[in-house]
């Protein structure tokens, strides 16, 4: 009889019954930094979600209660489907493992049904290191244009060494337009997953295709970071990254975008930011200033291309730019320095190989390889003393 009158309570009061709870996509890692972490997953129904964590070593999980850290807003855990955790206060270059708990909520602050959890009985426990501005090496890969096409995505990570690889950037188009989050997730993340994301930094620079479709609105959610937008700096080692948001294309009153674009405005915002960002002691003293930005910025008769051109390379030109990566064209293509214009090189990247980073104190080289794993060619760029 009680669980008659909870139903029906439920039904004319409008909240969906949710008895169980599934993870059905991730967790991968984001925003992560030097002192903090965020894991993102998601469930199929509404649940209040947390996760535990435990400094690396052999010992096991369930030595002692382990710390949990929650999804709040305005003191109340959040009751949601998208699960973004944020873990703060932990050290620089320090390894952690964890794993992610959702406990189903049936009735809003009345009842609760099932908990999924990662597995940490049978399997190892997932596990992350924070960012470290003082590391002395680093490595990370930069994949670009993959278009839903997994199989590729999976063979050019085939020869990467996910175990020794720092963090992976995706510079922009890794779908072609985003309908819904089932999409989303099937065209590139949940492989991610599989292949590295629930253990290694994911850093997301959007490209011009990840703008459409209705449910690009919702895209940021599911990538958060440090700035609480779609750029930001970061820095691991002595690499100091710039990501930056190319946003469209064509020009925001194309009939392609059902007048809803606001990208002139949007990269004029961006702009602003970047003058303060250039100004900023990491960014001045590190030894290798990178920026990661989808659409080349270029002198060109594409609109956004040229929007790009007069507001973002007046900044960084001068600024000690060791080298900027780029998508977008589908083809490779280097870029020399061109006095007046830019004083750093230009990296456009194909949109089937990736770039093999791999960063000393005293030397950056840069590996592009195919789907096979063969090196097609390889740059190196000397650091900037501070």
């Amino acid at each position: 009889m009680k669980t008659y009158l909870i139903s029906l309570f439920c039904l004319l009061s409008g909240y969906a019954i949710a008895q169980d709870v599934k993870i059905t996509h991730g967790p991968y890692l984001q925003k992560v930094g030097e002192h903090e972490a965020t894991v993102v997953w998601t469930t199929d129904n509404y649940a209040v979600s947390w996760v535990e964590l435990a400094p690396a070593g052999n010992e096991s999980f369930y030595f002692k209660e382990r710390p949990q850290y929650y999804q709040t807003k305005d003191g109340n855990r959040v009751v949601t489907k998208l699960h973004k955790i944020t873990i703060q206060g932990l050290e620089p270059g320090t390894e952690y493992r964890y794993r992610i708990f959702s406990k189903a909520v049936m009735v809003e602050q009345l009842m609760y049904g099932h908990i999924a959890s990662s597995n940490v009985f049978k399997q190892q426990p997932l596990r992350f290191t924070t960012l470290d501005s003082g590391k002395p090496e680093i490595s990370f890969v930069v994949f670009n244009d993959i278009h839903g096409r997994i199989d590729d995505l999976k063979a050019l990570s085939n020869n990467v060494k996910y175990g020794t690889t720092d963090l992976v950037i995706f510079n922009g188009d890794m779908i072609d337009d985003i309908q819904d989050e089932q999409q989303f997730f099937s065209a590139f993340m949940d492989e991610s997953v599989k292949l590295f994301a629930s253990e290694i930094p994911v850093f997301y620079a959007r490209g011009n295709h990840e703008t459409r479709g209705f449910f690009s609105q919702y895209f940021s959610d599911y990538f958060p970071s440090n700035s609480g937008k779609l750029y930001y700096a970061f820095q691991h080692g002595p690499v100091h990254f710039l990501v930056l948001d190319g946003g469209e294309d064509k020009p925001d009153s194309d009939i392609e975008y059902f007048g809803l674009a606001q990208f002139d405005a949007y990269r004029s915002e961006q702009q602003e930011w970047l003058k303060k960002e250039l100004q900023s002691e990491s960014f001045r003293t590190a030894p290798y200033k990178v920026v990661i930005i989808h659409i080349p910025p270029e002198d060109s008769d594409w609109h956004g291309a040229l929007d790009l051109y007069k507001k973002f390379l007046p900044l960084l030109n001068n600024a000690g730019i060791t080298v900027m990566f780029c998508g977008h064209l589908h083809r490779y293509l280097y870029i020399e320095p061109k006095a007046g214009l830019h004083d750093f090189p230009i990296l456009i990247n194909d949109a089937n190989t990736l770039l093999e980073v791999n960063a000393t104190q005293s030397e950056m080289s840069v590996k592009r390889k195919d789907v096979s794993g063969k090196k097609l060619n390889e740059l190196t760029y000397h650091s900037v003393k501070k």
